[in-house]
């Protein structure tokens, strides 16, 4: 488990809250020490995916409701960050970059970029997110008012119902491009 561990916390208690269980009966259908659920509400321990699964079996909901940090404007995850998970049967790591909501349709789109001409979009229907990953090169991205600089690797959120911008800051920048709306 890398450190966002105050996200996951939040998260369990949150949805244990939410199913209005008590952390003994959490703990008993999940399988795990009482104490274990107790500590790692408390923003403690070190889970593995496999205890993580077992809670969210236990409180019936998807595994990424865990892991969905607090509603921000804008979020950026650089190459190395965000909440992730690890195995311990297998050498296999997930970092969650975003949930998609109830009802959200996603469009997907490989972007190919040159600096020079600025990508200066209109707002989308009100709900609109894009959420962008860059593949290659460097970026501007995000709101007008308030552009990222984003490198390879690094991942950015934010509301498209309002004016926003990509701009490429090297040659053949690329990047991942989803596009949600409700």
């Amino acid at each position: 488990m890398s450190q966002p561990i105050s996200v996951i916390s939040k998260g369990l208690v949150r949805e244990r809250q939410r199913a209005g269980l008590s952390l003994a009966e959490v703990a008993r259908r999940a399988g795990v020490a009482k104490s274990t659920l107790s500590q790692l509400e408390a923003g403690n321990g070190n889970p593995s995916l496999e205890t993580l699964w077992a809670l969210c079996v236990a409180l019936n909901i998807p595994f990424a409701r865990l892991m969905e940090p607090e509603v921000n404007k804008m979020q950026v995850i650089r190459r190395g960050e965000g909440p992730s998970v690890v195995a311990e049967l297998a050498d296999y790591k997930a970092v969650l970059l975003a949930t998609c909501p109830p009802g959200a349709r996603r469009d997907v789109y490989l972007l190919t970029t040159q600096p020079g001409s600025d990508r200066v979009s209109s707002p989308h229907p009100q709900g609109s997110v894009e959420h962008i990953i860059i593949t290659q090169g460097r970026a501007l991205v995000g709101l007008v008012d308030s552009p990222v600089e984003l490198n390879a690797g690094d991942y950015i959120s934010y509301p498209a119902d309002v004016e926003h911008i990509f701009r490429a800051l090297e040659p053949d920048t690329m990047a991942v491009l989803v596009s949600e709306q409700n």
